[in-house]
């Protein structure tokens, strides 16, 4: 993390916590050949972070953090930024050859287990806003359980939405992941089951396995944007609206219904069907004509209806309301 080796690291970080320490000193406590150590501290001198004691004969004492480290920390922005410039330009070049392409170049095959998983791991890594998800009971690319750039994306701020095939809970230790994940700040459906395993990192790029014989080797398809990949994207957001919210529970998870309303609009749509008009509704319940008008309005939306009337029909058949 401080961009140094990890036994440079070490003995600095020795340093830190002591006022001066001796060569013999530091091989001692980190059970490291004298050699070596006298070495590292070769190394750190020339790097500024260690200097020899001007009080204490044949002993060495840390530079001040803030001070030795921020040279290090100044050369490694400057070395990001030159990558990010790097990539714009890569990335330009490579959007005006786009334009050149064929029609059937926004397809890619990729081919052999190890790319296919190296792919997957590359569009979470690249990921800066958003992740979609359809998982699958049976593994493909990477498990759950093992994905670990999720948890990476999820930390630098990456959005998942993940929609998981009811079987995969029967898995060992799935469960358990799942909440972690969830706990972690993804946002993870079930339905009982999903049309195609799939993966699409910020709207632009997904990756979909290829259904194959057990004798073939694994393959997937990296879908460039195309009309091809709008599709996929308005499939995962079929299917996302119709899966149920996973909430994690004591005893693990529970699933909420994808169609279930609050217990407002429940009492909203009782007082509805009794006759009572908006501005009584929302005198009955202590809310504004504003808010009432407005999640009659979202109700209609959710069950797909032009008229309350309609919506009445609509709410008994899927149980919003009591007969």
């Amino acid at each position: 993390m401080l961009g140094l080796e990890p036994f440079e690291e070490g003995v600095y970080r020795r340093l830190i916590r002591l006022p001066s320490e001796t060569v013999e000193g530091l091989a001692a406590a980190l059970q490291a050949d004298l050699s070596h150590v006298r070495d590292v501290l070769r190394s750190l001198q020339h790097k500024g972070l260690v200097a020899q004691s001007a009080t204490s004969a044949g002993h060495f004492t840390a530079s001040p953090p803030d001070l030795a480290l921020g040279s290090l920390l100044v050369q490694r922005q400057d070395d990001i930024r030159k990558a990010q410039l790097e990539v714009s330009r890569l990335t330009e070049q490579y959007r005006n050859n786009t334009s050149e392409r064929a029609d059937t170049d926004v397809i890619d095959v990729v081919r052999g287990a190890q790319a296919v998983a190296q792919r997957f791991a590359q569009l979470q890594r690249g990921a800066t806003r958003e992740v979609l998800a359809l998982v699958k009971a049976a593994v493909a690319m990477v498990a759950v359980e093992d994905n670990i750039d999720e948890e990476a994306a999820v930390y630098r701020g990456v959005t998942y939405r993940v929609v998981l095939e009811r079987a995969a809970f029967e898995r060992p230790g799935f469960v358990d992941r799942v909440v972690e994940s969830v706990n972690a700040g993804e946002h993870a459906r079930v339905v009982a089951e999903v049309p195609l395993r799939m993966l699409i990192a910020d709207r632009a790029l997904a990756l979909v396995p290829l259904a194959s014989r057990a004798s073939d080797a694994p393959a997937a398809l990296l879908v460039h944007p195309s009309g091809l990949l709008e599709a996929l994207i308005t499939l995962f957001e079929l299917v996302w609206a119709q899966a149920n919210e996973i909430v994690p529970t004591a005893e693990g998870v529970s699933e909420l219904a994808a169609d279930r309303i609050d217990e407002v609009d429940a009492r909203i749509l009782t007082l509805l069907l009794t006759g009572l008009t908006d501005q009584a509704i929302g005198g009955q319940l202590g809310l504004s004509l504003r808010t009432v008008q407005r999640r009659v309005s979202n109700l209609m939306d959710q069950a797909g209806v032009a008229t309350r009337f309609q919506l009445g029909h609509v709410a008994g058949r899927r149980g919003w309301i009591e007969a």
